[in-house]
């Protein structure tokens, strides 16, 4: 369907304080010079709020008011930048970036034939001219090179011609004009050359300089696939159906936007998980590989949580929905990883302002060379022939790829260690960081509580109470479903407000909740907290019978102690602020050997000491989850925040790490100082390839064939620096003792 049949305000949706959003895919978006002009252009016309363009899906995300402007003047703009526009539909989004792959990998093939064909014959006419070619022969070569040439550089050229007259045709320049300038002056003086029966021609230049350049968009392109392929593999574990069960029993396959929160669904054995919830009966083994990183099968009891995208292994389960469609920690992943794609780093953004530069700078300085050598005396084909030469070799892209490739690759390395960005600049300041400041419940403690003691699963009280924990939401409550394995609830529950569960078995007085609402004295509770300190706890008491004091406490993360060690090797100052109790807050702190911490500490009181840090100019990055770690999150230089975490957190936290490990966190800091460090390298490389390659060009020491050479090879310096980020990583992987999901099984060094 062509444009203006196309209904665009069918494709717009609500979005915040009264505007408007919509989703396109966004054909001939090529480099980052792309992404600005699109973006500065949609931000002049009235309304709009933001439009973003995501490099590596074509992504456009536009906000605005929908009374001051239309979609369709929206998608007239883009047409009038020079760019068309489709609604974005990941299948028909794939299939168009698989065909332009295909497109360039056949302009690639053509061109390196063509061009391995061209350069045997100017050697031959190189060689001749050094001895005794005649006239006759040399012209037959230059001519049979430009019927291999010619045809080669229409087809071949077509992805640069296409992107430089569209550019042209909107009024304005990007980095495919002057490559398509450069080629086709090449081209054309060949002619020229070959018509006055000169001795050189430069039909090899300008094809072999197609080939490398087709390369690095090949190159370009396959990485930006890489990078698709992590979302995709996300989407494809999204159910597009659930089965509902009503409140006669019936089982209904519905769509998944209409289940709600509160509904019952059933999971049957082999089905992915459609939805986030609570087990309410049935037993199985689920694979969390998504949420803790482990693909080893977890048991899965009634009163446990499970997660949308995870499968389900042979037992069916009733599941109590939590979250349903578009709010569950699958989405929440998606929506992450669409955000810290769409955003921009200071070094992003330096690189696009050097590439709207580029333009008029580089024909600034071939006119100037052109010009400049007609004024010593040197005719007008040599100097074309130099000019030619400095639009060439000054070609962007190495600065194009600087970041770019970086960002591609440092993402993916922290995506395989669990971690998702969610603000483009995350990967800088998480490189500055010489402070980090850990909550302690959630973050360096698993979230839910866990019984401390073993229990007798044939002890009558407790059996009981498990199965009237059934009735409560509470923690403490589903921690005791969960280690007595309870399945059949009793009847006739009574709950009191903050107090606990109450009930009648065989004539019995059964209670379930706080050790006061159960009748335990100060003196049991006091032994039951010197046991174990900073326990919570939870009572039952059945009848006349002792009461019985069960005690629950949040187990650190499995790596914590190792991480911690890590982390301190490294040379980060480690503090624990934490709203939990005191004996709570000292266990964890002399278990991991943190000797600066902070207990019950309020919102106001984590911002203070934040404040206070940072006024020594100390860069803190915050760890955290709860409502309460929110405006620590927001105010720190960076933040981490586990996948876990409320939305109102994760929200406020510059990345986010899945899993039931602490390992991420430092992966993310030492991937990010590596990060950094190929980001600056990368931009070194090409400020200096220019300071160099330029002067020489000018000079007249360069060939087109040569500027086409080194130009490559400055793009091939800078993602074989970006790739050797990857390569290392992998060798640090390999000899920490890392299996192919990214699963720490020894603990790496500083690496």
């Amino acid at each position: 369907m062509t444009g203006h049949q196309r209904d665009w305000q069918a494709f717009i949706t609500p979005a915040d304080d009264g505007a408007v959003h919509m989703d396109l895919a966004v054909e001939g978006i090529t480099c980052a010079a792309c992404m600005g002009d699109i973006e500065r252009g949609l931000k002049r016309l009235p309304g709009i709020r933001s439009a973003r363009v995501n490099l590596t899906s074509q992504r456009l995300a536009v906000d605005w008011v929908e009374d001051q402007t239309g979609a369709e003047e929206i998608v007239r703009e883009l047409s009038r930048l020079g760019y068309t526009a489709h609604p974005f539909d990941p299948a028909s989004q794939k299939d168009r970036q698989d065909k332009t792959g295909k497109q360039l990998l056949r302009c690639l093939a053509v061109s390196g034939f063509a061009g391995m064909n061209i350069m045997l014959l100017s050697v031959s006419v190189w060689s001749g001219n050094a001895t005794d070619i005649t006239p006759e022969t040399r012209d037959f070569f230059h001519w049979l090179s430009a019927l291999i040439a010619l045809p080669t550089v229409a087809y071949a050229g077509r992805p640069f011609v296409k992107s430089a007259f569209g550019a042209l045709s909107a009024g304005r320049l990007n980095m495919d004009v002057p490559i398509v300038i450069g080629v086709f002056l090449a081209v054309a003086l060949s002619v020229v050359q070959t018509l006055q029966h000169h001795h050189h021609a430069y039909f090899e230049s300008a094809v072999m300089l197609l080939f490398f350049l087709l390369v690095g968009r090949y190159l370009d392109h396959n990485m930006r696939g890489r990078t698709r392929s992590f979302a995709e593999n996300i989407a494809a574990l999204k159910a597009e159906v659930a089965a509902r069960l009503g409140p006669d029993g019936t089982v209904r396959e519905v769509p998944l936007s209409k289940i709600a929160a509160g509904d019952l669904v059933l999971v049957s054995g082999g089905e992915r998980v459609p939805v986030d919830g609570v087990v309410e009966s049935g037993r199985s083994e689920i694979d969390q590989s998504l949420v803790t990183g482990e693909s080893v099968l977890v048991p899965v009891n009634p009163g446990q949580r499970i997660y949308a995208g995870t499968m389900n292994g042979a037992g069916a389960l009733q599941v109590r929905v939590e979250a349903a469609s578009g709010a569950t920690l699958l989405d929440e992943v998606n929506r992450l990883l669409e955000t810290a794609s769409q955003a921009k780093s200071a070094y992003v953004r330096i690189a696009d302002r050097a590439a709207r530069l580029y333009a008029p700078l580089v024909h600034g300085a071939a006119a100037l060379t052109f010009l400049g050598w007609l004024l010593a005396g040197m005719s007008w084909q040599p100097a074309l022939v130099i000019s030619i030469s400095v639009l060439i070799i000054t070609c962007p892209c190495a600065l194009g790829l600087a970041v770019p490739a970086v960002q591609v690759v440092a993402s993916g390395q922290l995506f395989r260690s669990g971690v998702l960005l969610n603000s483009g600049d995350a990967i800088e300041r998480l490189a500055e960081v010489d402070t980090i400041l850990f909550d302690k419940t959630g973050t360096l403690t698993r979230a839910e509580p866990e019984l401390c003691a073993d229990i007798d699963p044939e002890d009558e009280t407790i059996a009981l109470g498990g199965r009237l924990a059934l009735a409560s939401r509470h923690p403490l409550s589903a921690a005791l479903v969960k280690a007595t394995g309870a399945l059949v609830p009793l009847p006739d529950v009574e709950e009191i407000p903050g107090a606990g569960l109450e009930t009648t078995v065989g004539g019995k007085r059964l209670r379930l909740g706080s050790p006061q609402f159960c009748g335990a004295s100060d003196r049991e509770i006091e032994a039951a907290l010197a046991r174990v300190p900073g326990a919570s706890l939870l009572a039952i008491r059945y009848e006349n019978r002792p009461v019985r004091l069960l005690t629950f406490r949040q187990s650190l993360r499995p790596d914590a102690k190792d991480v911690i060690d890590v982390l301190r090797k490294r040379g980060y100052r480690l503090e624990i602020l934490s709203g939990d109790t005191r004996p709570a807050v000292a266990d964890c702190a002399r278990t991991l050997e943190i000797a600066d911490w902070q207990s019950a500490m309020k919102p106001a009181q984590k911002i203070a000491r934040l404040e206070e840090l940072q006024a020594k100019g100390r860069k803190v990055l915050m760890v955290g989850d709860g409502l309460n770690d929110a405006p620590a999150l927001a105010g720190a230089h960076v933040s981490l925040s586990p996948v876990s975490a409320v939305h109102l957190s994760q929200a406020a936290a510059d990345a986010v790490f899945l899993g039931d490990r602490l390992m991420p966190v430092a992966d993310a800091l030492r991937l990010s100082k590596r990060a950094r460090a190929a980001i600056e390298q990368n931009l070194w490389i090409s400020a200096l390839y220019n300071v160099v390659a330029v002067p020489i060009a000018v000079a007249g020491f360069v060939t087109p064939l040569m500027a086409a050479v080194a130009m490559s090879a400055s793009s091939i310096a800078v993602t074989a620096n970006a790739l050797k980020l990857r390569w290392r990583d992998k060798g640090n992987r390999n000899a920490a003792g890392t299996d192919v999901a990214g699963r720490t099984v020894a603990m790496r060094g500083d690496g």
